[in-house]
């Protein structure tokens, strides 16, 4: 069992967090065997904004604030996209195009699907 990491957990009014006998009860933080948000440490959405709006800061200072823009240069700007194609009969099957886009180059190159689904598969650079 695991407990939610939101430093305000234990303020939040429900029923599931009541622990205690009878004349000395208290809210308390969740213990789950599963938490769902922010990668299993927080049982709410609103615990996880909790965290973030306490310790965002210091978390971001500690790991590295950006003070400069990333880039992505033109070589290294594409990727996998495809569009749907209406059919006018009902019987077909549902068809897709399939492209490798890059937005930078104004480009658009057609790819099967197979090649779309393959996670390895890139567009080769010598083009």
């Amino acid at each position: 069992m695991k407990y939610c990491q939101g430093p305000k957990c234990h303020e939040h009014k429900t029923k599931d967090r009541i622990r205690g006998t009878k004349g000395s009860k208290y809210y308390a933080t969740r213990r789950r065997s599963s938490l769902y948000y922010g990668k299993g440490n927080f049982c709410a959405l609103q615990c996880y904004n909790d965290w973030f709006e306490t310790y965002g800061d210091q978390a971001v200072d500690h790991f590295g604030r950006l003070t400069e823009p990333k880039k992505v240069l033109c070589d290294q700007a594409w990727y996998k996209d495809y569009t749907y194609v209406p059919n006018q009969d009902y019987n077909s099957p549902t068809r897709y195009n399939h492209f490798f886009v890059n937005d930078l180059l104004g480009e658009r190159r057609p790819i099967s699907q197979a090649q779309y689904e393959d996670v390895n598969y890139t567009i080769d650079k010598r083009d």
